[in-house]
């Protein structure tokens, strides 16, 4: 459930990424038992790799490295790119890291079909002044879960949860859980003879 990409409006996208950029650098990156971080190890170095594959290919292709990108052994820091594009590999796949990749759009249709240009479709997030706008908005974007104004990594036990696309099969959570962990059937017992019309 965790934020991939950031599709914003691109009126208020240089105001909004200064801003994003500032607090991802104040996000400490570490070891948990040795102190106050926000952000500890990967899973192994594999995935260090994979997310260090994914900036580079980024920057290498335009995208502004605005905070982040140092590694320490499986740990790393938090990384914004902006200016990300569909020709880069963050744009489409899953970092599994502390990377986020900011997407310009024109307007709500474009944020949209950005946000729909992706073969995932777990969980997503919108944000607005205007509910009304955001519900739209909300409605049109390919997900399981979208939360208006709330983050992308929210989860409640009756809460019917889960994907479209490739992410996931099924729901689960409140009476979800029991349509997709049950089987419906149905048995009838004859008391005598039936009759027939015919």
């Amino acid at each position: 459930m965790s934020t991939e990409r950031i599709v914003i409006d691109e009126k208020v996208a240089d105001v909004f990424v200064e801003k994003f950029a500032v607090k991802a650098r104040s996000l400490v990156a570490g070891d948990p038992r040795e102190g106050d971080v926000a952000l500890g190890s990967l899973v192994n170095a594999e995935a260090v790799a994979h997310v260090r594959a994914l900036i580079d290919d980024a920057v290498g292709k335009g995208a502004r490295l605005l905070a982040g990108g140092a590694v320490d052994g499986t740990v790393m820091a938090a990384t914004v790119l902006d200016r990300v594009t569909p020709w880069m590999l963050v744009y489409g796949e899953e970092s599994f890291g502390p990377v986020v990749g900011i997407v310009r759009a024109k307007d709500d249709d474009d944020a949209v079909r950005i946000a729909n240009d992706t073969e995932y479709g777990l969980a997503a997030a919108v944000f607005s002044r205007d509910v009304d706008r955001a519900l739209a908005v909300a409605r049109r974007i390919e997900c399981g879960v979208c939360h208006i104004n709330g983050a992308t990594v929210y989860d409640e036990a009756q809460l019917p949860f889960g994907g479209t696309k490739s992410s996931g099969y099924g729901r689960f959570g409140g009476r979800a859980a029991i349509d997709e962990f049950t089987e419906l059937r149905t048995i009838t017992i004859a008391n005598g003879p039936q009759t027939y019309p015919f």
